[in-house]
């Protein structure tokens, strides 16, 4: 079994052989910040079923859609066939279509794909929209999915090139150095972000960050 999904997976990352988009350490680095409360807000919404999980998975799907993460698409994908979604229906998502966006979700789809294309830090307008049209409690779950999302896209990103570039096909203008130093300072990032997180949280400071 362990084999098969290796395998797959190397499928995969060399169905690309470039960055959709690329990231730097600090946007890394800013991301990991946002991720403990997100994790907090996640874990409880599991509890009270607030927003449907498989609104959650297509709110993920759309943005690794935006951003292009090969393994982080196949990962979500096996999540969300687990969770009853079509391949179809998946597949509509990590192509940018919208077939699938029920009616009632589609301003919380827009929004990841904003949050997205903002490389996570949207305009401060598109979130009072999710607020308005959800409520302050349902928008911060869905504000802290598609900050999860984000951040591991950042790192899934040069995890994709690299693994490709273990398959033979690097990805076009990449190098080792940027894979390798993404994904070791990653590593020593995540405790460092982890605690600066918590602290914002002491300090009474919001779990976001919006562009005027």
């Amino acid at each position: 079994m362990q084999t098969t999904k290796k395998a797959s997976l190397a499928e995969s990352v060399i169905k690309r052989d470039e960055f959709k988009r690329k990231f730097s350490l600090r946007e890394l680095y800013l991301s990991l910040i946002f991720i403990p409360r997100a994790i907090i807000e996640l874990v409880r919404n599991k509890k009270n079923n607030l927003v449907d999980e498989k609104f959650i998975k297509r709110l993920q799907l759309a943005v690794t859609e935006v951003n292009g993460c090969a393994a982080c698409s196949y990962q979500h994908t096996q999540m969300a066939l687990k969770q009853g979604m079509s391949n179809e229906e998946i597949n509509t998502f990590l192509s940018g279509g919208n077939e699938f966006t029920k009616p009632n979700e589609a301003k919380a789809i827009m929004f990841a794909q904003h949050f997205a294309d903002a490389r996570g830090i949207p305009k401060s307008y598109a979130y009072d929209t999710i607020v308005k049209e959800y409520g302050q409690k349902k928008a911060k779950i869905i504000l802290s999915s598609v900050q999860i999302m984000l951040a591991g896209n950042i790192y899934g990103i040069p995890f994709s090139a690299f693994l490709s570039r273990l398959q033979g096909q690097p990805y076009k203008k990449s190098s080792l150095f940027y894979e390798l130093g993404m994904l070791i300072t990653g590593i020593i990032f995540l405790p460092i972000a982890i605690i600066h997180g918590l602290l914002r949280g002491l300090w009474g400071l919001p779990n976001r960050k919006f562009n005027k």
